[in-house]
């Protein structure tokens, strides 16, 4: 996996593969606090930003860079004071958009807090003849 940018670094993001699946964590800490005892929605919006383009990253070649095109986010509850995990899958790749869903979730994966879905520009590097 690349270094990660800045932004993630803020939120205290970090990213591990078990069974093929990437999950990411958001501890809960200042950086990530809305309202007190609460997570901000700009820090839930941006760890699942981060679970859906490293799901298409991880599902293109090599050289192969990403746009976004169009991100809607759904919060569906308050992140309380806990860590926060956001997994994502590609339901779409094709040769020049990919579709991809995110949920992100704290102690229960079946009670999501927040749902997104988002629309990249896939640009693929060019193979020599």
């Amino acid at each position: 996996m690349h270094p990660l940018p800045p932004y993630a670094e803020l939120l205290g993001l970090s990213a591990a593969t078990r069974d093929g699946e990437t999950l990411w964590t958001m501890p809960f800490r200042d950086e990530v606090v809305g309202r007190p005892g609460y997570l901000h929605g700009g820090a839930i919006a941006g760890l699942l930003e981060f679970a859906a383009l490293s799901a298409v990253q991880t599902a293109l070649p090599d050289g192969a860079t990403v746009k976004p095109v169009n991100v809607s986010v759904d919060f569906l509850r308050g992140g309380a004071a806990h860590e926060t995990y956001a997994s994502a899958v590609v339901t779409r790749l094709g040769n020049r958009i990919a579709n991809v869903e995110a949920h992100a979730w704290q102690l229960d994966r079946a009670k999501p807090i927040a749902a997104a879905r988002m629309n990249l520009v896939v640009r693929r590097r060019e193979e020599a003849a």
